[in-house]
């Protein structure tokens, strides 16, 4: 990801997004875990998008250990005016999005112990999904509702980063999990 590296220039299409709370943090982590082939990593990959799209700078890591083979995997994207490290440290993490139940106690250490969003994906209702495979992306649409990226950055970053045959399935997963999490609010 050596583009996420730089700031893009703002333009009519992306703009530069400064809300308070933004301003007020300079850096936002957040902790992806899950397991391998539950898109951990693609979630992270179109939060990181979202959020370079509105002239931040995005820094992400990965740790995929036997990804392949269902084992544990997690991602880490800080995002902010200025990011130095890739990794969110021990008990720094704003949020942690947790897509298997099994990696919550795994994963909880890395959260914030005053302040931190811990959102697990018995939050989704997958039957409500058209894919289950989109729980990842439904679960990124809980998370928008705690960030000051707009909407329409989330969406413009699900379609760069997913097939186009696939594109409706997810923008809808992503509404879903926004209902979701306000309905929990």
């Amino acid at each position: 990801m050596e583009a996420m590296n730089r700031r893009p220039e703002p333009t009519v299409e992306s703009p530069v997004v400064r809300t308070s709370q933004m301003s007020e943090r300079s850096v936002t982590n957040v902790v992806f875990a899950g397991l391998g082939g539950q898109g951990v990593l693609k979630a992270s990959d179109i939060l990181s998008d979202a959020a370079f799209r509105c002239g931040l700078d995005v820094k992400k890591s990965e740790l995929h250990g036997m990804s392949q083979r269902g084992g544990s995997v997690t991602s880490d994207v800080r995002f902010g005016d200025s990011v130095a490290s890739p990794m969110v440290p021990i008990a720094e993490a704003d949020y942690l999005v947790v897509l298997s139940v099994s990696e919550v106690d795994f994963a909880r250490p890395l959260l914030k112990e005053n302040g931190g969003v811990l959102l697990t994906a018995d939050l989704i209702n997958e039957s409500r999904l058209a894919n289950r495979r989109s729980l990842n992306v439904a679960m990124l649409g809980a998370l928008s509702t705690f960030l000051d990226i707009p909407e329409e950055q989330w969406h413009r970053a699900i379609r760069a980063n997913l097939p186009e045959k696939v594109h409706e399935a997810n923008i809808e997963a992503f509404n879903i999990g926004r209902e979701a999490r306000s309905r929990q609010a």
